[in-house]
């Protein structure tokens, strides 16, 4: 099987870098993010195209065929609900081909008075009304027909209120008011239009329309019936979702359909079930099937933080006793850096006050001592600067007095044990 160039743009968003999570490590994929803004892509991607117009400009299309050729980009994977329907209406411009649903199928979802038009006589659908005048009984939903992330999406409890709210946009789409709990289903359908899972998750914590708190949920037979109903009715092609909420007699409607991946599909990927990879595979035409564990798994999403510091080394001098080890464990973020700083060819020397062999003590963590191109242990009373004669480097120790004594005599950048995260290369 050959190893496909892929674009995701945008490359920032958190379906971006969900799509990016998910591929970085395929053998069957080389991964360019594409970008119309300076943002987090830039510390997340190895290869990034950063020239890229914004949706719509004149010379958008011409650029992208540009990265295109020059990067011999096979497909563009969309990574934004209105990038996914404008590329996929100028897919015949486009000399790469875009992952996604068909025109037709991606044109409807867009839309949610469209949606809930095309399913009208189904019975998971809300009550919907087209004027405030039809509206009877208080609170209802009121959310723009085009929106994702929960955009313009809110509860309207008066004749008054959905009515400025209407004039200031007429857009909306005037629902039922769903009080019940509100789910996202992870779906996924293969060449031949099967379903081949349809994994539904909790919303318990949502942040920009994003849900940061999340687990799975085992599987509930009106829920699979609704994702079955759905993929009858439209044609998909690999990951999809769409998002429900129970009435007040506790049946579940829908809210929304995308025919991509969404922000948090990392909690179902997490699984088994590589909802981008697969995409692509059936994107190709093969045949796929999946392995679903069924662990129960919860996921909770924070910022984090990725730095980028103005230095050039070429060694890194570093202690043992609370800095490589810490409360009697590996510390891990310090191997990590360790192994990424090997791989960009830097010298990693240990230098130690340890009081036993360091050798052995080194193998009794099982760190591998071919890490360190030196292994230097001194005496207590020595001064580690006394062994420092490279100023194309770096040190790190958690003692501040040898860092304060390195800094002032051979005055290279110096590193406390916290700091180490700001050495790690996310991309």
């Amino acid at each position: 099987m050959q190893k496909y160039n892929i674009m995701i743009f945008p490359a920032g968003s958190e379906i971006g870098l969900e799509l990016n999570r998910a591929l970085k490590y395929s053998k069957f994929v080389n991964i360019f993010g594409a970008t119309s803004v300076a943002d987090h892509s830039q510390f997340a991607y190895e290869n990034l195209i950063t020239d890229i117009p914004y949706m719509g400009e004149k010379d958008f299309i011409e650029k992208i065929n540009a990265a295109i050729a020059k990067y011999s980009i096979d497909y563009i994977y969309p990574a934004y609900d209105a990038i996914q329907l404008y590329l996929m209406q100028n897919q015949k411009d486009i000399d790469a081909q875009i992952i996604s649903a068909p025109l037709a199928t991606v044109e409807i979802l867009r839309s949610k008075k469209r949606t809930y038009q095309y399913l009208v006589s189904e019975a998971f659908i809300p009550e919907v009304w087209e004027k405030p005048e039809d509206v009877k009984e208080f609170p209802v939903f009121v959310k723009p027909a085009e929106s994702q992330g929960g955009q313009g999406a809110r509860v309207v409890s008066s004749m008054s209120e959905l009515e400025l709210a209407v004039k200031t946009d007429s857009s909306l789409v005037i629902s039922e008011y769903l009080p019940g709990e509100e789910y996202t289903v992870d779906c996924f359908t293969d060449k031949n239009g099967n379903l081949l899972a349809a994994k539904a998750r909790s919303r318990e914590r949502i942040r920009t329309g994003i849900a940061v708190h999340s687990k799975l949920l085992g599987e509930e037979k009106k829920i699979l019936q609704i994702a079955n109903r759905i993929n009858q009715r439209f044609q998909f092609v690999g990951a999809w979702f769409f998002q429900i909420k129970k009435n007040a007699e506790g049946e579940y409607m829908l809210m929304e359909i995308s025919p991509r991946i969404p922000g948090t599909n990392g909690l179902s990927r997490n699984t088994g079930i590589n909802y981008p990879l697969l995409t692509l595979f059936v994107t190709e035409g093969f045949d796929v099937s999946v392995i679903d564990n069924t662990y129960g798994i919860v996921v909770d999403r924070a910022f984090y933080s990725a730095y980028s510091i103005d230095i050039s080394y070429h060694t890194v001098y570093l202690d043992f006793d609370d800095t490589l080890i810490v409360n009697e464990k590996v510390n891990a973020m310090c191997i990590c850096f360790l192994y990424q700083a090997l791989e960009k060819g830097k010298r990693i020397i240990l230098i130690s006050k340890h009081s036993t062999n360091l050798e052995k003590d080194l193998e009794k963590w099982h760190i591998e001592k071919g890490i360190f191109q030196k292994i230097i242990q001194i005496e207590p009373t020595d001064e580690k600067y006394r062994y420092i004669n490279d100023t194309d480097s770096i040190f790190i120790d958690d003692s501040f007095a040898e860092r304060k004594k390195i800094r002032e005599r051979i005055g290279i950048p110096v590193f406390d044990v916290d700091m180490i995260e700001a050495l790690l290369d996310y991309r």
